[in-house]
């Protein structure tokens, strides 16, 4: 469980951050909880193909890609006021299907989303949410109300392939400029030919590709016969 508590003594709140770019880079609004959840889950989920042929024993599974992780709490919202602080129930609601779930036109999508908490701080978008409004007033109005949602993990594509760091040749990869490192040497080591070079270098526009920076990244693009 993440610590709750800041380091001058106040209490640190979930917070779900909106996102307008898939870098994360620009933040253009946020959802605070009233009330911490009790627990979160993350779950963690690889799939494989266990493919069978007919009148065959059992075969090893076949691997075939790690999941996004998917996370998922519970919180309340209360307008009671019995916790000293009344809220109208229907606006926080609003606000936190506005965060999450609301089709932003210019972005042409929802916006990107980070929860963060304590050491809680996950990169997502919301996968799907519920509403439970479970008290209300003399008017029907609703003045508390349970949030179930469900988060799937994104990583943005330039790290995601920094992450997979995997060497075949038909794939993306992303890789650093060490000390010594040629263009010729490094395609060498992802595709197994050094030929490619001039390949890669007009993928990343280098006018010079003889004169590589020590922590330059350079973009090696899929290569397929």
């Amino acid at each position: 469980m993440p610590e709750n508590n800041t380091n001058n003594g106040k209490l640190a709140k979930l917070t779900i951050k909106a996102f307008k770019e898939p870098t994360y880079d620009t933040q253009k609004d946020q959802f605070e909880v009233m009330f911490n959840p009790q627990e979160y889950s993350l779950k963690y989920e690889i799939e494989s193909d266990a493919a069978q042929g007919i009148g065959t024993s059992d075969s090893e599974p076949t691997f075939k890609k790690i999941k996004p992780q998917n996370f998922s709490l519970d919180f309340t919202i209360d307008g009671t006021g019995a916790t000293g602080s009344k809220v109208d129930v229907e606006k926080k609601v609003s606000k936190f299907l506005d965060v999450t779930y609301i089709y932003k036109g210019a972005e042409h999508r929802p916006w990107y989303l980070k929860i963060h908490w304590g050491s809680l701080n996950f990169k997502c978008i919301l996968k799907s949410t519920s509403v439970k409004y479970t008290l209300f007033n003399n008017d029907g109005k609703p003045i508390r109300a349970k949030i179930n949602a469900s988060f799937q993990g994104f990583t943005e594509d330039q790290l995601r392939v920094a992450k997979e760091d995997s060497n075949s040749p038909d794939l993306t990869h992303m890789r650093t400029v060490n000390e010594g490192d040629t263009l010729p040497l490094m395609c060498y080591r992802i595709y197994g030919d050094s030929r490619y070079y001039l390949h890669v270098a007009k993928a990343n526009n280098l006018v010079n590709f003889r004169n590589l920076k020590t922590g330059q990244k350079i973009f090696f693009p899929p290569i397929t016969d």
